[in-house]
């Protein structure tokens, strides 16, 4: 929301608006407003440009007249943040010059010169000074006022002490923003995290580029802050990459309340812009927090095996610990045909034998029987639990994966918070059937997007292992291949083969 306008400068801008898009463009540049507001001849903005030097004639022989604009222009095409940012400047001048913060023609032409610094070498060239543009506009060595009552600076301290605070925020924030991106790109190697976290650094500059940077700086204080000699130690102690992580994610989120908080003093819609990305930095900090958490604890998971009883070549006890034996790190029990009280039974076995072989265990769909049976997680798909309502059941300690078909599904089980994912199906499958394959071009896009553990399934086995290492796949989780072979714990560790011979050393993150 711009600040308020005369109706010349209103004029300006639809006009500005309409010239640009005719001409092709995305957005109103500073050049287009200036354009604006001297192609009106009697406006004040020219006859000042004109006492500043310019020479008009010469100026407007090379500029589109206000009849060539088309008349089916759209007038609402936005702003390029430093046109944007030239409203919020022209108010600073308009409350410096009169006290009064209606934008008027002259304060938004000064302003134009100030956010585009190369617009006085253009208008220079047709003899247009700022210098004396700006002597003036703003006056120089003018004699004090004589005024009949005092004058008030409390409204001019406030909106200074303001700006400071918004100024320090400000830069903690895109501090904190830019470690928490490096964090995600050098430490993590994840593709989406640094995206997002990237957007969102650039998207703090687009809602606060309606406040004035002129103002920003005039309202800087360092050498005298009280605050730069005020520490603690555990602000000098990192003990790991994630502490900085964490320590930012924080500062992140202190930055944005005192943005909004002091922020509604500007404008209640820039209050709310930074609420909703507020609320975004406490979903990325999860998703960094326990993304990094699960990386660790499943680092060297490499064959992930789900099971159901009837479709085990021998027992379902014998084929867990063969299985576990040949290499296999975690086990599902997978059981959609048992009703609760049977499902619950076979469970509790399963959680017996598992521990036993020293595997993590994972129940498929029912976070209530995970819990139940003490198991170390549970496994979604799509129509299943939400990952935050099965986190409410199961606590933070337990693992929740997340079945993914498509980019769309994966970066929502990343940012609810899951622990890892699944990814696929690659190839059609001999335990399940699936209405759509997502393929290996999925498999592809999935692991080049997250470094989050992320399981390749559907349809894996030793015919098919090859072509799913090569489109990435590090990691797989496997079903027929293991419960219908003869001898499990070969069958396990020839898969794992094939994997570690492809894969990258693994590391701590």
């Amino acid at each position: 929301m711009l600040p308020e306008l005369t109706p010349a400068v209103s004029r300006a801008l639809e006009l500005a608006q309409r010239w640009a898009a005719g001409a092709g463009a995305a957005e109103v540049l500073p050049f287009d407003l200036l354009r604006a507001l001297l192609a009106e001849e009697e406006g004040r903005a020219l006859s000042l440009a004109v006492a500043a030097g310019l020479d008009a004639d010469a100026y407007r022989a090379g500029q589109p007249t206000i009849e060539s604009v088309p008349s089916e222009s759209p007038a609402d095409l936005p702003l390029h943040p430093r046109a944007r940012s030239a409203f919020f400047v022209a108010r600073e001048l308009a409350y410096e010059v009169s006290g009064d913060s209606l934008i008027a023609s002259e304060s938004l032409l000064l302003a134009l010169f100030r956010a585009e610094e190369s617009l006085a070498a253009q208008m220079a060239a047709y003899g247009l000074s700022l210098n004396e543009l700006e002597a003036n506009l703003l006056g120089s060595g003018q004699p004090p006022l004589d005024l009949e009552e005092s004058l008030s600076l409390v409204d001019s301290v406030d909106r200074m002490e303001t700006a400071r605070i918004l100024d320090v925020c400000t830069n903690r924030a895109r501090e904190a923003l830019r470690v928490l991106e490096d964090y995600g790109r050098f430490v993590l190697n994840d593709a989406f995290l640094t995206r997002a976290l990237k957007e969102m650094r650039h998207e703090l500059a687009s809602v606060l580029s309606e406040l004035s940077p002129i103002l920003f700086l005039a309202a800087r204080e360092t050498q005298f802050d009280v605050g730069t000699e005020v520490s603690t130690p555990s602000e000098q102690r990192r003990d790991s990459p994630l502490a900085v992580a964490q320590a930012n994610a924080k500062r992140l989120q202190e930055a944005l309340r005192s943005l909004e908080e002091y922020g509604k003093f500007h404008s209640p819609s820039l209050g709310q812009a930074l609420e909703r990305m507020r609320y975004r930095a406490y979903t990325l900090e999860r998703a960094l927090v326990l993304g990094a958490t699960s990386r660790q604890r499943l680092q060297d998971a490499r064959l992930y095996v789900l099971l159901t009883g009837s479709q085990c070549a021998a027992t379902l006890d014998w084929v867990i610990a063969e299985a576990v034996a040949g290499g296999a790190s975690l086990v599902q029990l997978r059981e959609k045909d048992k009703n609760d009280r049977e499902l619950l039974d076979r469970a509790r076995q399963v959680r017996q034998w598992t521990r036993q072989a020293g595997a993590l265990f994972i129940v498929n769909d029912r976070a209530d029987i995970a819990r139940l049976v003490d198991a170390d997680g549970v496994h979604l798909g799509q129509d299943d639990l939400p990952v935050r309502e099965a986190r409410r059941i199961l606590g933070p300690d337990v693992l929740i994966g997340v079945s993914t078909h498509n980019l769309e599904q994966l970066h929502r089980a990343i940012l609810d918070g899951a622990d890892y994912v699944g990814v696929g199906p690659a190839f059609a499958s001999a335990t399940k059937s699936f209405a759509d394959l997502a393929g290996l071009e999925y498999v592809r896009q999935a692991l080049a997007e997250t470094t989050l553990p992320a399981f390749v399934l559907g349809g894996i086995n030793l015919q098919t292992i090859d072509k799913a290492i090569a489109a990435g796949a590090r990691r797989i989780a496997v079903s027929a291949a293991i419960a219908r072979a003869e001898d499990p714990r070969l069958a396990a560790a020839a898969l794992l083969a094939a994997l570690h011979k492809e894969s990258p050393p693994s590391r701590i993150v």
